[in-house]
């Protein structure tokens, strides 16, 4: 089992460490309530450095990138970022990404710890037609994301670039915490804004430091990984294994907006037709009705007690109080205020789709 650079210090922090990814990583260290609400309210750092980078590089980049993501590269340019994809074969998904855009010819892209292996073979087979530079980067950056309302300005003293003058999604090079060559980023997965810092792995430990240092006054916190699921479910995130897989429909979960069918991606014109068409079947967001916490496997049903769909994804949510879930529903059912029933042990319970993101600032 793989451990980050900073594990001894979440061990210190009396982390519980669990395995995730290939790695053993902080699950929680004071509870995930209390670590949930601090995200949403102030400022809360996570090491996500078993994330997996690797560089795009040359002059045939983009007709790589253009080829195996389902967005349109070309709409990038040096200083953005934009959520992604990979499309495989059969009408579903090799993984979900995000493509940094470094120079006019070299990128970042940053893929999820459990596919790192998987995303790099798929690439280097579609790359054989290419010949771009490739460069897997996992084993040389940590990864930590500063997130919450506070994170900007609690940050901003460790460096001289303009945070709150970066768009969402957007991304600059320049020295952080006294360390030069950092990667700041206003990306994130927990819908309560902030940053995402990569950083060289010899490096982080000091990084660490210094952040929870800058932080001190607005009562920064370190966050495990259950918190960051609860805060990305309340927003309606997908989760690759849960709402998005191999086999899984992306325009079924919800992904038509990052999904660009002109570019000729991989399987464009099937995922192209289900755009157009539509599905029978769609993610849909839904919040308990009564006492309960969904979670993920948990069977739907109509009000006459007919299986329409499962949940992928549940939890109590910090944030609100309630249950709520994502699950996988007929579309002739999915409208907004429509009930349905989720079984619970042997208990049935209502419950009700809502728009989403269910947490709303």
């Amino acid at each position: 089992m793989l451990k980050t650079t900073l594990y001894e210090t979440h061990v210190s922090l009396g982390a519980k460490m669990v395995s995730f990814g290939g790695f053993l990583m902080p699950v929680q260290y004071e509870g995930v309530t209390k670590e949930h609400l601090a995200v949403r309210n102030s400022v809360g750092v996570f090491d996500v450095s078993h994330m997996g980078e690797f560089f795009v590089e040359g002059p045939t980049a983009i007709s790589l990138l253009q080829h195996i993501c389902s967005n349109d590269i070309s709409k990038l340019t040096p200083g953005k970022a934009q959520y992604n994809f990979l499309p495989n074969t059969k009408g579903g998904i090799v993984d979900d990404l995000i493509v940094y855009q470094l120079a006019e010819d070299r990128y970042l892209l940053v893929v999820n710890a459990s596919n790192i292996e998987k995303d790099w073979n798929w690439i280097n087979k579609q790359n054989k037609i290419h010949d771009a530079k490739l460069t897997n980067a996992s084993d040389k950056y940590s990864l930590l994301a500063v997130q919450g309302p506070k994170a900007i300005e609690a940050m901003q003293p460790l460096t001289t670039v303009e945070l709150n003058q970066l768009s969402f999604y957007a991304h600059q090079t320049g020295v952080f915490a006294g360390i030069e060559n950092v990667l700041i980023a206003t990306t994130g997965y927990t819908g309560s804004g902030g940053l995402e810092i990569y950083i060289p792995i010899t490096e982080v430990e000091k990084v660490w430091n210094a952040i929870f240092k800058a932080g001190k006054d607005y009562e920064i916190q370190p966050i495990g990984l259950a918190a960051r699921d609860t805060l990305r479910l309340e927003m309606g995130y997908c989760l690759y294994g849960n709402e998005i897989n191999e086999n899984q429909s992306p325009i079924e979960a919800g992904l038509g907006w990052v999904t660009c069918p002109n570019t000729n991606f991989i399987n464009a014109e099937a995922l192209g037709k289900q755009k157009s068409e539509g599905t029978s079947n769609i993610l849909v967001g839904f919040e308990l009705q009564e006492r309960g916490i969904p979670r993920t496997d948990h069977n739907l049903f109509d009000l006459n007690g007919n299986l329409i769909g499962r949940v992928t994804s549940g939890t109590q949510a910090p944030s609100l109080g309630k249950g709520i879930g994502l699950g996988y529903i007929p579309k002739k059912m999915s409208d907004v205020g429509t009930e349905i029933q989720l079984q619970v042990r042997n208990k049935m319970l209502r419950a009700k789709i809502i728009s989403l993101p269910f947490y709303k600032d």
